[in-house]
């Protein structure tokens, strides 16, 4: 049970999308698709540990499409 306000989705125009079961076919399928290099991450800035800090401010900043990733 899951307690929600429905007013708080539509007031905020908010839009809820996702499938909430898969066939059996979509995951090994999609795996496929990553090995063969047809689908890759969208990585929007790589930074090395000494900028965390600057990679933590990318993120806040929320201007970036993809994922900031912080090499050791």
């Amino acid at each position: 049970m899951v307690n929600f306000d429905f007013r708080t989705f539509y007031l905020h125009d908010l839009t809820f999308t996702g499938p909430t079961v898969i066939d059996q076919e979509v995951m090994p399928r999609l795996i496929g698709y990553i090995e063969a290099g047809k689908v890759k991450p969208v990585l929007a800035a790589t930074y090395a540990l000494t900028g965390l800090h600057d990679a933590q401010r990318a993120f806040i900043a929320k201007a970036h499409t993809g994922n900031i990733v912080v090499c050791p």
